[in-house]
């Protein structure tokens, strides 16, 4: 049996090994990715917050860690289901005394990793990048917005007044790469309770929206085979400095686009003690959302795959009963692990039962 190593955990470890020779030697982490440490350094998480756009698109620098996520699901011509995975993660330093904002050169305080992926119903190869923040090797800016990690990218494509309406994704790896185009249908979405996720019962949180209203088209390409592809695509922003307890060994993630135009998001944190924490969001078709609590959701997983050592779900039960919602969530390819520094598993899932659709499922921690 390989180690449990949970995704992200290695994120403060290589911040505290990449930029120890400026000023702070690395201290011990406490909990599920060192997201449990102490936040003193850090902005707080507080409920209340007005969202403001565009700025909030950029990065966060007082807080811990944030992340630029996109998953999409694909199809070709021939009816082959694809998916794809690009994220970019922010992870801070504290800062020294006296060092305020987010300063250029060596003095920065980021670490900036990619990480992207392809997967098809037999193969799944994914790529990471890892970077320092101030040398422009990797970034965000909104003027215009450009999200990137060397020479892969999430960049707006028109001056609107939603600029991440209309964007172009790209990114590869030895036996991978995609072009995607990504446009918006609707207006993005505050997940939890007005963009305050909250993670636990002790009061965790982070700020959450979404963009789950993409349509993107474009190519792939696998082992020299390049695919015409076209199918739903999601968006996941969050931010926080101490969003997990040092009870949570991991999170079971879900992003469902269903046929009838509706949109789900589901979080399942698990625990060390104690029964997981539930958490989502129904969002309807014309854009408007419905928090869900735990008592609206059970997520049940009915099937295990061995991936790597470790026993993966890779089929679960979901139901929302005050939505008529019960289905089996089943991966497109149950090995879609992302054998990275940081492994955990990603990947497309399909829907049956009472709704159709696809979606993504994240799980970490295992």
């Amino acid at each position: 049996m390989k180690p449990k190593v949970p995704a992200l955990a290695i994120i403060g470890l290589l911040a505290g090994l990449l930029l120890t020779g400026c000023d702070d030697k690395p201290t011990e982490e406490k909990g599920f990715a060192g997201l449990a440490d102490d936040a003193a350094d850090y902005a707080q998480v507080t409920p209340g917050k007005p969202f403001v756009f565009p700025n909030d698109h950029g990065p966060h620098n007082d807080f811990r860690i944030e992340w630029w996520y996109v998953t999409a699901n694909l199809t070709d011509s021939e009816g082959q289901s694809f998916g794809v995975q690009w994220t970019l993660f922010r992870n801070a330093l504290p800062r020294p005394k006296g060092l305020q904002g987010d300063v250029s050169g060596w003095s920065n305080r980021n670490l900036w990793m990619g990480h992207a992926a392809v997967t098809s119903e037999d193969e799944h190869f994914a790529a990471e990048r890892y970077a320092r923040g101030g040398v422009q090797q990797a970034g965000v800016t909104l003027a215009p917005f450009a999200a990137w990690i060397d020479n892969w990218s999430y960049t707006s494509q028109s001056a609107t007044d939603d600029p991440l309406a209309d964007m172009q994704l790209q990114a590869s790896g030895p036996q991978f790469n995609y072009q995607l185009h990504l446009k918006a249908t609707q207006a993005l979405v505050l997940q939890g309770n007005q963009g305050f996720s909250q993670k636990s019962e002790q009061g965790q949180a982070s700020y959450y929206y979404s963009q789950p209203f993409f349509q993107a088209d474009g190519s792939i390409d696998i082992d020299g085979k390049t695919y015409q592809v076209s199918g739903p695509a999601w968006l996941d922003r969050e931010w926080s400095s101490q969003p997990l307890t040092d009870n949570q060994t991991g999170w079971d993630w879900f992003s469902l686009h269903l046929a009838d135009g509706n949109e789900v998001m589901l979080y399942r944190m698990r625990q060390k003690t104690g029964e997981p924490y539930l958490t989502g969001t129904w969002i309807n078709k014309d854009g408007s959302v419905e928090p869900l609590a735990a008592t609206d959701i059970q997520l049940v997983p009915e099937e295990t795959t061995d991936v790597e050592g470790r026993d993966m779900p890779t089929r679960w039960s979901v139901k929302i009963p005050s939505k008529a919602l019960e289905v089996e969530v089943e991966a497109l390819n149950p090995n879609a692990w992302m054998n990275l520094q940081i492994p955990y598993w990603e990947g497309p899932v399909s829907l049956s039962g009472t709704h159709k659709g696809v979606g993504y499922l994240e799980m970490t921690g295992y």
